[in-house]
Parts: C-alpha cells; structure tokens; sequence
C-alpha cells in the first residue's frame, strides 16, 4: 500500500512538472491561456488531492483490515505455538519421568552387577587359598547330605577309631556298614590344565592333575576305610562337575585307580543320587528292624480273630436255641387257642354230661399247662 501511495505522489508530481512546463512555454503566449491553464492545473491539483485524500481513506481501511487479519492470525499462531509447546513439554515430561524409570533401573542393574563382581571376587580369593576352599567344598558336602538324609543317619566331622577325622559319616546297617565322604577340590591342577598352551604344557599339567587326584585317592582309603569299623569303600566329593567330568573324560586311569582303592568320585549331582538310595537303604533297614515287632503284632491280632470267631460261634448258639424255645412257645399258644375255642364251642347238654365234659377239659388243661412249664 506504501508503494501504491508513492507510485499516486510521482504521478501527481509529474503532472504538476508537466503543467509548469506548459506554464513556461506559453509564458510568452495570451493572458487567456495562461489562466486557461492556471484553472486547469487547479482542477488537477483538486482532483489530485481528492483523489489522495480517496487514496488515503483506503490505504486507512486496507491498513485496519490488515492490522487486524495480522493479529487474528498472531493470535491463532500463538495459540498454536502455546498448545504445541504445552504438547511437547507434557511429552517430555513423561519421556523424561520413563527416562528416570530406565535410568534407576539401570542404576539397580549395575549394583547388582557391581555385588556380582565383588561376590565373583570373592569366590576367587576362596578358591585360591588351599584351606578356603576346603572349607568351600566341606560347606557344599554339608548343604547336599542335610537335604538328602535324616539327621540320625549322619554325623560331620567324626572321629573314627584310629584317630582320623571324617569330613562326614554316613551310618549305615551291616552291610555295608557306615560310609565316609571327603571331600577334595584339586583346583590349581585343573587350572594348569584349562590355561596351558601346547602340547607340552597340556602333558606336564595332566600330569599334575593324575598326580594330585591319585594322593587324595590313596589318602582317603588309607584314612577312611577302616575293617570292622566302615564300609569297604569310601566316597571322594569333588565339589566341581568340571573337574568331575575331566577326569572322566580323558583321565580313565584315575578312574580306575579309584575302582582298585575302592574309593568312588563323586559331583555334586552323582552325590545327591548316591545319597538318594542311601535313604532308600535306611528305609528298608527300618522296616526290617521293624519286622519282627509287625510279625508279634500279626500273631497277637490272629488270637484275637480266633476268639472273636469262637465268641461269635457262641453267640450263634445262643440266638439259635432262643429261636428253637420260641418256636415251642408259639405251638403251646396255638394249642391253648384252639382248646379255648373248643370249649366256646361245647353245647350245654345235661348235667352229667357236663359236668364230664368239664372234668375232662380240666383234666386235659392241667396236663397241657404241665407240659408248657416242662
């Protein structure tokens, strides 16, 4: 509009320029065209001005209806930005409330990593000290025999007859008689064997490992199988299935050395089945404890049903006379009936007669009243 408005001010100046240039020329010229021409630009000045003034009261209104189109449109603008702006920060805050969520579950994680490690660290330094992992693999022994069996049927730490301590004592009836079991956990050895590298280092460290396993062997059927006292065999707990399935998947001769020794190696997962049957052992062993008490039982219940039986026979005997003597009661009842309605039944006839007939119907009742006491 501000173009327009100047475009209307250079058209009017170049008029003007224009009549004053007439003006100049016809200077020279009559009086009657000059105030011809006076009046002419007058009328154009006029209509120039009226003409601005037209101009003026549109670009006012044009100016309005724009100013307030800008605002309406600032206005709905604004709304818009404000509802995309309360949106978007409604959106981040539960993104960032999700965020948080995720974030302390992450940070849980990583305590429970970080306790993991430490724990893992732990179990290092157990498992590297010779006498902690004794005690590591005596924990387990303990753990596996309390869940598996009754607390009479065991003892840890016996003492047996020839002064050696037992890392635990199964007791069982002859035979077999008690079993012990040691545990051993041949660590360093195995570790020698897993991290060595060529074929040098693999011999010298099985080696090792035959040599170490063997002495656990031999110690524990020296120590632990006592005649008169313990089974004939013993049991050597590894509380490793590693080392448990390396022996016995390329060191057999160990194996079979503890056959020879009658010392039997045993996991984790071999030990709760051996212990398994050695309930199922206990069980049977308590049952024929109990035999001879169930057999006493037995015979002492038969003298009852014997006399049971007889009482019962007794009883039969009784109930079978009663019936019999009721039996007789009934017959004198229907024989009194009927001698009753015989003598309803009598007509009266003359006086010798009846009293005949009396004599004899209480002759006849007599001896019938006689035979009912009988």
């Amino acid at each position: 509009m501000d173009l327009i408005l100047f475009t209307t001010v250079i058209v009017a100046a170049v008029l003007a320029a224009a009549l004053v240039v007439v003006l100049l020329k016809n200077k020279s010229g009559p009086a009657d065209q000059q105030s011809e021409l006076i009046g002419r630009l007058t009328q154009m000045a006029e209509s120039n001005a009226a003409q601005q003034a037209q101009f003026s009261e549109r670009l006012q209104a044009q100016e309005r209806a724009l100013s307030k189109t800008l605002e309406e449109r600032l206005a709905d603008l604004s709304r818009r930005i404000g509802e995309n702006l309360q949106q978007s920060s409604t959106k981040t805050g539960e993104t960032m409330t999700k965020l948080q969520e995720r974030l302390a579950v992450i940070d849980a994680a990583q305590k429970n990593i970080t306790e993991l490690s430490s724990q893992v660290v732990g179990l290092q330094d157990v498992l590297s000290n010779k006498q902690a992992r004794g005690a590591f693999g005596e924990i387990q022994l303990q753990d596996l025999v309390q869940s598996a069996l009754p607390p009479s049927a065991f003892s840890f730490q016996a003492t047996l007859g020839n002064g050696k301590r037992a890392d635990c004592l199964i007791r069982l009836p002859n035979p077999p008689g008690s079993i012990v079991i040691d545990a051993k956990f041949p660590l360093e050895s195995y570790r020698a064997l897993t991290e060595a590298t060529g074929e040098v280092a693999e011999v010298a460290a099985g080696r090792q490992l035959i040599i170490d396993v063997n002495k656990h062997v031999n110690d524990i059927a020296e120590r632990y199988i006592v005649p008169g006292e313990t089974a004939e065999s013993a049991l050597m707990f590894l509380p490793s299935e590693a080392v448990y399935a390396e022996l016995h998947a390329n060191f057999a001769k160990v194996v079979e050395h503890s056959y020879s020794k009658k010392v039997w190696i045993v996991s984790p997962t071999t030990l709760m089945a051996t212990l398994n049957t050695v309930r199922a052992i206990l069980k049977d062993a308590q049952m024929q404890e109990q035999a001879s008490v169930i057999q006493n039982e037995v015979m002492t219940m038969l003298g009852d049903v014997a006399r049971l039986d007889q009482r019962v026979a007794n009883l039969e005997k009784h109930f079978g006379q009663a019936e019999n003597d009721l039996r007789e009661i009934r017959i004198s009842a229907e024989k009194v009936s009927k001698r009753g309605e015989r003598i309803t039944d009598i007509e009266l006839g003359e006086e010798g007669q009846e009293t005949d007939s009396l004599e004899l119907a209480s002759t006849e009742g007599g001896a019938r009243i006689h035979r009912i006491g009988e």
